[in-house]
């Protein structure tokens, strides 16, 4: 499973808004604070008044362009004394939400899911900026609750709540519905809450615990790009933009909500008329007037359904993935399947006793010898399938060992530093290896090394007490899942980064990977070994997935001059909703849908 970019998006949203969201020169001032400020900026001079020289270096900086640094100050954005606000983690966490209920849905139906990033910027901006501007003249609530003029900066805290409240719906369209079609868990989803939670709040704060230090190696030092978290960053900055701003908003706005009206307009109206407006069964219909031989083609599964959700993940992913999947299912459906059929290493299942009508998608059989030599298309094409994924996964990891290394080695330079730093506190006189802290943003704004370190070692604990108990893991086990969590994540956040993609199912599968050999070594029996080797997966990869995800944010921060402290707190508080809400929605939609889990014999 895979969280896909929103590359398309991300491309044009950088183009459209380039020229309102350039960062930087670099004989400015920088501060977070402040955003980049020229030491004349608020003062007159000779030629003009302070509008006047306000927009002329406003101009010379964006022809000083930097990529990667902060972008330059807007003499016109409000003053922002509340970057963290009650209002922008409610609102947040509410946008997460509506994300991480699709995410389990879709991510169920295709193995997809995206990210919240844009959604929540943009609603973010719609919902709570025209409530602000009445509710600061018109309100007697402290601003710590309420705040001031909405701004970029709070609009970061909006946007990284909704991230880290909507980005653990991955856990529940991979490895979780495996542990029960395996008979790993109990038959009732409602029954493992306990179980369920525990995998949860395990990966999500571990997952935040640790992204500090990859922002300062990934984000600072390396100065990765970070397409979609970049995008967003230029999406609020364009948003925030004055008068034209607010155009921008309102159509981007209007046209996310004419599009949600009509995609639950056309769900409506599909219950009514199925046969015309959703599923077109060309085959079936040809069979009917005559042609007997095309139901073939129904019985393959060549038949086309019009579901939304499908449009927005092509529109998302871009021709390379759409192609591809294609290219699969031609290949898959349209000779390999018959081809199996023909010379009966593959056996169809009548479903029909008046029309020739045949299953191809069974996966579950009577005796074990029909797994063997009668199995069904879809069971055959299984096993191909997975080897590909996982020979890709492999080398994508093997390509990616010599970024890891030398993150691993600029992170070792970074903690010596921090140590040698602590011991010759009170040296003048001392020496360190990297004297150059081109960190932009002011100390007292970054968050504390007490802060994130016993951040780690708490979710460490906590994740130790919680999967120890729950699923009969040894504390060397479950520590073992969490390094690998850690170490992967460099993995992760070098290709998102990159490519906007992050690897969640290569890290699932090489920690998979890692805990058969520890199953192995263990002498463990098939239903310990099944556990112990998808329970390591999920903390690992899910570890891992949420601190590329957290790194990103910390990107768009990077780029507003956010404080990292307030998204820090906002991670954490977007986390806790999560950790409840995705366990809540899985057992919504399995109780729902019981077929999720445990689909009928026939496919």
């Amino acid at each position: 499973m895979a969280e896909l970019p929103d590359v398309n998006l991300a491309r044009q949203i950088t183009r459209e808004s380039h020229v309102d969201a350039l960062p930087a020169r670099p004989d400015a001032k920088k501060s977070y604070s402040d955003g980049f400020s020229d030491e004349k900026a608020g003062h007159d001079d000779e030629k003009g008044p302070v509008s006047h020289n306000r927009e002329t270096d406003h101009e010379e900086e964006m022809e000083h362009y930097i990529v990667g640094d902060p972008f330059p100050v807007d003499p016109n954005a409000p003053i922002e004394e509340h970057q963290l606000t009650i209002r922008a983690l409610v609102v947040g966490c509410a946008l997460g939400a509506v994300v991480g209920a699709s995410n389990i849905y879709l991510g169920l139906k295709t193995g997809f899911t995206f990210g919240p990033q844009l959604f929540g910027a943009i609603f973010g901006f719609a919902i709570i900026k025209p409530l602000s501007r009445f509710f600061t003249n018109n309100s007697v609530l402290p601003h710590w609750l309420w705040g001031g003029e909405f701004g970029p900066k709070e609009n970061v805290c909006v946007q990284t709540a909704a991230t880290s409240a909507g980005g653990l719906g991955i856990l529940f369209v991979s490895g979780i519905p495996a542990m029960y079609r395996l008979g790993l868990l109990s038959f009732n989803p409602a029954d493992d809450i306990g179980k369920l939670f525990a995998l949860t709040i395990a990966v999500a704060y571990f997952g935040v615990a640790f992204v500090i230090p990859l922002r300062k190696y990934f984000v600072i030092h390396q100065r990765l790009v970070f397409p979609t978290p970049s995008a967003t960053a230029f999406t609020i900055r364009s948003l925030h933009s004055g008068k034209a701003g607010a155009i921008a908003a309102r159509k981007k706005s209007l046209c996310l909500l004419i599009t949600l009206l009509t995609a639950l307009a056309y769900k409506v109206a599909t219950g009514y008329a199925p046969g015309v407006l959703f599923d077109w069964h060309i085959g079936w219909t040809l069979y009917r007037l005559g042609w007997t031989s095309i139901i073939a083609l129904e019985n393959y599964g060549w038949y086309l359904e019009f579901t939304p959700a499908f449009f927005g993940a092509g529109m998302l992913s871009g021709l390379n993935a759409s192609w591809s999947f294609l290219g699969g299912s031609i290949l898959a459906w349209g000779i390999i399947a018959p081809a199996l059929i023909a010379t009966g290493k593959a056996v169809a299942v009548d479903i029909s006793d008046e029309f020739p009508l045949k299953s191809m998608q069974a996966m579950k059989f009577k005796t074990f010898d029909d797994y063997l030599y009668a199995p069904s298309p879809r069971y055959w094409l299984l096993w191909p399938g997975v080897l590909i994924m996982l020979v890709f996964s492999f080398v994508e990891l093997g390509m990616s060992s010599g970024s890891l290394i030398r993150a691993a080695g600029g992170l070792r330079t970074t903690i010596r530093n921090r140590v040698e730093r602590y011991r010759n506190r009170n040296d003048p006189n001392a020496v360190y290896i990297d004297e150059d802290d081109n960190d932009p943003c002011p100390p007292e704004d970054r968050v504390p090394n007490y802060a994130w370190i016993g951040a780690i070692a708490l979710s460490m604990l906590l994740s130790l007490t919680l999967i120890s108990t729950q699923f009969n893991m040894n504390v060397g086990e479950v520590i073992l899942a969490n390094i690998l969590g850690f170490i992967f994540s460099f993995i992760g956040v070098q290709s998102a980064g990159d490519t906007d993609i992050n690897p969640i199912s290569t890290v699932a599968k090489a920690s998979q990977l890692i805990f058969g050999g520890v199953a192995k070594g263990q002498g463990l029996g098939q239903v310990d070994g099944m556990r112990l080797n998808l329970v390591g997966g999920i903390v690992a990869g899910g570890a891992a997935a949420q601190s590329t995800d957290m790194t990103g944010d910390l990107k768009t921060g990077h780029l507003i001059g956010a404080k990292p402290k307030v998204q820090f707190v906002a991670q954490l508080v977007g986390s806790t909703v999560a950790s409840f809400l995705t366990v809540g929605l899985f057992v919504l939609f399995t109780k729902a849908s019981p077929c999720i889990l445990y689909p009928p014999e026939d496919g």
